[in-house]
């Protein structure tokens, strides 16, 4: 299934398929399920039971399925599964905002609409790029490990900014937070990369928070409130500011 192509007018067959784990969480997946070996050798399986569930939990953290991405230079799709829980008017980042030195172009200062993504323990937490483009930034910020759904989370926890611009100038920016029990952001890509739409960029390690900085003149497409699943879910349309309604029921 990955790189096959899909539409909206029925091409292409799809069908459920277990999700592969990521690399970054087998060693972690082998280290609980050694524990688990050795518990039933030593303890039985009373002892051993406990450790088989945090193994599978484990291997479940890690899971990395394959997503089928929308490809429409409108559409800036979610990074991050979860819940949206934040959508703010703020000035994006510094990181991303200020002169670095590279001569490269920076997001402009002026306030936009930032869209906070909350992942709980049980999301998957393999992080996608919104739109396809260069990474002009990759910026990592040590700080503090508050609730990733605080609002001052953005500023004060450790995270990792990343700016992505495409071949017309269009620039977003957005940014990995690390939370609670989080204690370690993994990049995938670095500055200079050409990524496309959807692609692996990262992962945060056991709950966490993803921030958008959509571009100016756009506004979010998802309600606070929602589920929005990586690298399928539009997020918002380039330049298109609606104003959206919905009702918990």
């Amino acid at each position: 299934m990955p790189g096959d192509i899909f539409d909206n007018r029925g091409r292409g067959n799809a069908g459920w398929s277990w999700p592969s784990i990521h690399p970054e969480g087998r060693k972690f997946g082998a280290i609980a399920g050694g524990i688990a070996l050795i518990a039933a050798i030593f303890g039985g399986s009373i002892v051993a039971w406990p450790f088989v569930f945090l193994t599978l939990g484990v291997l479940a953290f890690f899971r990395d399925p394959v997503r089928v991405t929308p490809r429409d230079d409108r559409f800036v799709v979610a990074p991050a599964d979860g819940l949206i829980t934040l959508i703010q008017k703020v000035a994006p980042p510094r990181e991303l905002s200020a002169d670095d030195g590279s001569g490269l172009a920076a997001m402009d200062p002026t306030p936009v609409t930032r869209v906070s993504i909350f992942m709980s323990v049980f999301d998957v937490h393999v992080n996608r790029t919104p739109i396809g483009g260069t990474i002009r930034r990759v910026v990592y910020i040590p700080g503090k490990f508050l609730n990733a759904d605080l609002d001052k989370a953005s500023e004060e926890n450790e995270r990792q900014h990343f700016l992505v611009e495409r071949s017309d100038g269009v620039k977003i920016g957005f940014t990995q937070i690390a939370g609670l029990v989080a204690r370690r952001i993994v990049p995938f890509v670095k500055s200079g990369d050409i990524v496309a739409v959807g692609q692996r960029v990262g992962l945060i390690r056991f709950g966490s928070r993803v921030d958008v900085y959509l571009p100016v003149g756009t506004e979010p497409k998802v309600l606070i409130g929602q589920r929005v699943v990586a690298g399928e879910t539009i997020l918002a349309e380039i330049g298109d500011a609606p104003l959206i309604e919905g009702i918990s029921q």
